[in-house]
């Protein structure tokens, strides 16, 4: 029966031969054309072109281009991440897919110039590269050498559905057409934190385990101190605590690089927030929405949540204590999923840390970037794994990201 194929079990969908895989790119595939419908419908998306929005066509053909590019075109696709990522590749059935989608050939701002094909054209390069997938896929060999870049083109098109659920709200698009494609925040009533012993932990992901994203590579053991963690993530009603008691204009609460950023941004909520007085006023789906003070706090950056901890006298979580907490305590009342995460510290590679040929999570440079974890309401579920990284700029507020802290 349908319901019973594991389509959106993360770890079995690592592990997916040819027949879970096939069926996960179509469902993947159909969820990303809904949001084509949603984009294309909008006559008129926001002018403004904030510096973290990207042109939707753009985001679209990437869904073609990744697997064409990776698979199609990939002589050395079956070698998986042995091959050589600078080994020629087959020309594309689209003679300008490499300069109008290749992420190296332009810098984001420069996406907007681009002259991309237009949304038909576009569903057809869709429609051709999937059938071509689809067919390398049954042809392809029961080996996790083999089914690598079919799994990494999954990972990549569910990325992309979420993607392109930020850049909706970002470029505020008619709330009629993109309404329909959105699930409920959830709103969830307050649990106790949890207390955990000091212990040893493994974090990151073993060999030998099916698909590994980059960043997850290598499991490494790493001691824990005794800690105590928020059960789910913080809310608005916590949030509005912190407003309210003038924590926007409290320096004290905010590190050196937070406030200089709180100056230049002159911020004084969290994005797409309209009001916080007397209850929760956000622009969401293209209006204006009452949140539920139960919702957890969404579209904070790193410092705003580093900010509300200090004036609560708590801390972020690191991200063992994170991992930890998420694969370990779900029993105990710990919820994670609802938004991504912010932990404490900088995006580091694990020790033993290999590059593949092509990474959906390049380690950034040493202090560039932080960590989010867990996924957010909006992620695919096949990719909500209690191990996963995302990696973002402290000032990143485009994502469905929030926080939860820990106990000092």
């Amino acid at each position: 029966m349908a319901g019973d194929i594991p389509l959106h079990d993360a770890q079995r969908m690592r592990r997916a031969g040819a027949d879970l895989l096939s069926l996960a790119l179509i469902d993947a595939r159909n969820q990303l054309l809904r949001w084509v419908t949603a984009f294309e419908a909008a006559a008129s998306a926001s002018e403004e072109r904030p510096a973290d929005v990207l042109p939707p066509l753009w985001l679209i053909g990437q869904a073609g281009w990744f697997p064409e590019f990776w698979i199609a075109r990939n002589v050395q696709r079956q070698r998986g991440e042995h091959c050589d990522a600078q080994a020629t590749k087959l020309a594309s059935i689209e003679p300008q897919a490499d300069a109008s989608y290749d992420p190296r050939h332009s810098a984001p701002a420069a996406r907007w110039s681009l002259e991309l094909p237009g949304y038909d054209d576009t569903r057809h390069y869709l429609v051709d590269t999937l059938e071509t997938t689809l067919e390398l896929l049954g042809a392809a060999a029961d080996t996790d050498d083999a089914l690598h870049f079919f799994r990494l083109a999954l990972q990549h098109e569910d990325r992309l559905i979420e993607t392109l659920a930020e850049q909706a709200q970002a470029q505020d698009l008619d709330a009629a057409v993109q309404a329909p494609l959105w699930a409920e925040l959830p709103a969830r009533v307050l649990r106790d934190a949890l207390w955990f012993p000091s212990q040893c932990w493994e974090m990151g992901s073993p060999r030998d385990t099916g698909f590994t994203p980059d960043a997850e590579k290598w499991a490494h053991e790493v001691g824990i101190p005794e800690f105590e963690i928020d059960a789910q993530a913080v809310n608005w009603a916590q949030f509005l605590e912190f407003v309210e008691d003038g924590g926007y204009d409290d320096e004290r609460w905010w590190s050196n690089i937070g406030l200089a950023w709180l100056h230049d941004e002159g911020r004084r909520c969290p994005r797409y927030v309209e009001q916080l007085c007397q209850g929760v006023i956000v622009r969401r789906q293209g209006r204006m929405q009452r949140a539920s003070t139960a919702q957890p706090v969404l579209h904070v950056t790193a410092h705003e949540a580093e900010a509300w901890c200090r004036w609560a006298g708590r801390r972020l979580p690191t991200e063992a204590e994170w991992e930890l907490a998420a694969a370990t305590a779900s029993s105990r009342g710990f919820v994670w999923g609802d938004v991504w995460e912010w932990t404490a510290g900088s995006a580091r590679a694990y020790p033993g840390h290999e590059a593949g040929p092509v990474s959906l999570d390049p380690i950034p440079e040493p202090g560039m970037k932080r960590v989010l974890r867990g996924g957010s309401w909006m992620t695919p579920a096949r990719l909500k794994h209690a191990k996963a990284r995302r990696f973002a700029a402290a000032t990143d507020d485009i994502a469905f990201c929030g926080f939860r802290s820990c106990a000092f």
